[in-house]
């Protein structure tokens, strides 16, 4: 009977995991004053103070991150870099 518990435990695992690839989350950055987008789950600890997401596109995100309130509009130049193109 343990045997099958911690293989649900370790098969709940790995399975949440994978479901966390592709996914996007708008993140708080109070040092810099900035929210940007992450591709991991972020952690709400000391300048992080907020996480919204996860969204299933970069473009997802990029939407709901002009809605936010609190983040200031995104530069062109910030746009490319996070798009990956110089």
């Amino acid at each position: 009977m343990k045997r099958l518990v911690v293989a649900a435990v370790l098969l709940l695992a790995s399975g949440t995991v994978s479901f966390a690839d592709g996914l996007f989350w708008v993140v708080g950055n109070r040092a810099t004053g900035k929210c940007t987008i992450v591709t991991s789950n972020p952690v709400i600890i000391g300048d992080i103070w907020f996480g919204d997401g996860p969204y299933k596109s970069r473009a997802d995100a990029k939407l709901a991150r002009s809605t936010i309130r609190v983040c200031p509009a995104a530069t062109p130049e910030e746009e490319k870099e996070e798009d990956g193109t110089n």
